[in-house]
């Protein structure tokens, strides 16, 4: 079986599975921002749940200690960094006065 003859039985399987229909409707997505159409489908209340979704998985991967440790960062990037480098910018700051 030739990969064309693979993707043409495999859309056909689709076809009888969801209907002629669902090939309009994502053959329409995919002419709009796919952030915006994702952002109507869920809304607010959807993106917290993906949230809790991706947190919960995050604290079985990692542990319940890893996220207190990134809790404590306060959502910086290397939060000690961040005050080093803010207390590098002002020392620059005072030098050039």
């Amino acid at each position: 079986m030739t990969l064309s003859e693979a993707g043409r039985k495999g859309g056909q399987a689709v076809k009888r599975k969801y209907g002629a229909g669902f090939y309009q409707k994502i053959g329409k997505k995919g002419g709009e921002k796919g952030g915006q159409v994702r952002k109507r489908e869920l809304g607010p209340e959807g993106y917290r749940k993906l949230g809790h979704k991706g947190g919960a998985a995050v604290v079985d991967k990692y542990g319940p200690e890893h996220m207190s440790k990134i809790g404590r960062k306060g959502g910086h990037k290397g939060g000690e960094a961040r005050v080093a480098q803010s207390r590098a910018a002002e020392r620059t700051t005072r030098r050039r006065r």
